[in-house]
């Protein structure tokens, strides 16, 4: 009786884009939960690319959502190049949203790992 064969590139693509989108709902869920309101799911430019962006009171935070077999590997897989897009796109995000000018800006992360509770990481870095 042969081997099963090995998931295709293409399904394994999808699954993580699966199991990444259930970890930014579940991270929309904890955010909320802690009262801020979701502003943006998914908001992407050729620029960069942003999870979420909640607003609390008189900050905008922008989430980056990272999902590993671990929290160290979650925190871990947020590059630099990263960091500078999601900046980017951040920036693009505001200049969109006159309604949102004076409120001050964070970056937050939150990490996603199985059998643990979401770690929400407020102000992770600065651009």
């Amino acid at each position: 009786m042969p081997l099963p064969s090995p998931p295709s590139a293409t399904a394994r693509r999808r699954l993580a884009e699966r199991r990444g989108h259930g970890a930014e709902r579940l991270a929309a869920m904890l955010l909320r939960l802690k009262g801020y309101r979701i502003l943006a799911r998914g908001f992407r430019l050729p620029v960069g690319e942003i999870d979420l962006v909640a607003a609390r009171g008189g900050v905008v935070a922008f989430v980056e959502v990272k999902r590993r077999g671990d929290l160290v590997g979650a925190i871990e897989a947020i590059s630099s190049r990263q960091r500078r897009r999601i900046a980017r796109a951040a920036e693009a995000f505001m200049a969109a949203r006159p309604d949102l000018a004076g409120k001050d800006q964070r970056f937050d992360v939150v990490l996603v790992a199985p059998r643990r509770l979401p770690r929400h990481i407020l102000d992770a870095w600065r651009p």
